[in-house]
Order: C-alpha cells, then structure tokens, then sequence
C-alpha cells in the first residue's frame, strides 16, 4: 500500500514537470519540488477534494462531471499556493489545463508501470 502510493507520488511529480516542460505558464524549479507538490496533491486530494465535491456535487452532476477538471484545478492551485514561488501557474485557465494534462499522463504512466512491474 505505502509502495503504491510513493509510487504514484512519483509518477505524479514527473506528469508535473511534463507539464512544466510543455507550457511557460507552468513553472517548477526542479524535480524535488516537483515531488512535493505531488506529495502535497495528494494530501490535498485526500483532506480537501472530497470536501470541494460535497459542496459542488449538484454543478458536478449538471455538468456531466466536466465540473471535476475546475475541482481538481482548484487542488493545484492551493498545492500552488503552499509551495510560494517555487511553483508557479500563470492563471486558473492554465491550471485547469494542466490539472486536465497531469491527469492524462498519470492515466498513461500509471498503466506503463502496471504493465512493468506485473
């Protein structure tokens, strides 16, 4: 259980830099800040996200679940936010943007890696 979440902190921190690589609105110093902002998504997607999507659920459930890219856009902006400048999003445009692309490539590396590891 630890090793898969570590394992998905990890993945999480190399979507992030992707991310980061991709668009000049995103910047991130280095790959150990990158794993914290992944550790720190996580803590969040575990304490806040549920809270976010109670209070949300009814525009969720009218939106056909698109609602769920500007929850998870919130999360990395507050992830942002704790960082200070070490992590940087231009805008909450841009933050729905890779919160939609960091989703995709954990999608994608996380089934690689399944299919490395088993």
């Amino acid at each position: 259980m630890l090793r898969k979440w570590i394992l998905s902190i990890i993945l999480n921190a190399v979507a992030i830099i992707a991310v980061a690589e991709l668009f000049d609105a995103v910047e991130i110093e280095h790959f150990g800040y990158a794993l914290i902002a992944a550790f720190i998504l996580s803590i969040l997607n575990v304490v806040v996200k549920p809270i976010i999507l109670i209070f949300t659920l009814p525009i969720t459930i009218f939106t056909l679940g698109l609602f769920l890219f500007v929850v998870n856009a919130i999360t990395l902006m507050l992830a942002q936010w704790m960082m200070g400048d070490t992590f940087i999003i231009d805008g909450f445009g841009w933050a729905i943007l890779a919160a939609f692309i960091i989703s995709l490539l954990n999608m994608l590396l996380e089934r690689l890696v399944k299919d490395i590891v088993n």
